[in-house]
């Protein structure tokens, strides 16, 4: 069918052949073929990696990519990576992060505990806390009220 098209434009019949199956023209009349589906343009096929190097790495970017140990250097970092390669390191640094908030917490559970028992040891419940916290608001009522009914006499 290309090469008919080719024909018809005056152009020579292997016009397209080395084309890639994303990057054919539409047709020219700007309708949709019969039975078309309701589908965009033909995407490139599968696995075809339109554009390797896409976007510029900020300065975050190439902490990431430090980090995640896909290059040694933030001089060693190109000024265009891909999206993938950007994707993967963000990755790898994700999961570092929740296995150091895995460890913090763990960490912290077991300081809890430690602190916890000790507490027990001295007898520091928290009941006996809250109960000495209300005897001494108590005693605090008291006085002033011992104190409101000694300036009214």
């Amino acid at each position: 069918m290309l090469r008919v098209l080719g024909g018809m434009l005056g152009r020579s019949h292997g016009l397209w052949r080395g084309a890639r199956p994303g990057l054919r023209p539409t047709r020219a009349s700007g309708g949709r073929a019969k039975g078309a589906e309701d589908a965009a343009l033909p995407t490139a096929e599968p696995g075809y990696k339109t554009f390797q190097h896409d976007r510029r790495p900020t300065n975050f970017d190439k902490k990431v990519l430090v980090w995640a140990g896909r290059f040694k250097r933030e001089e060693d970092i190109p000024k265009h990576i891909s999206s993938e390669l950007l994707e993967a390191a963000r990755s790898n640094v994700r999961i570092k992060v929740c296995y150091i908030m895995i460890a913090l917490t763990v960490l912290g559970c077991l300081a809890m505990v430690i602190t916890g028992k000790e507490a027990a040891k001295k007898d520091q419940t928290l009941v006996r806390l809250n109960i000495e916290k209300k005897a001494k608001w108590r005693a605090d009522v008291e006085k002033e009220q011992e104190a409101a009914v000694g300036k009214a006499q």
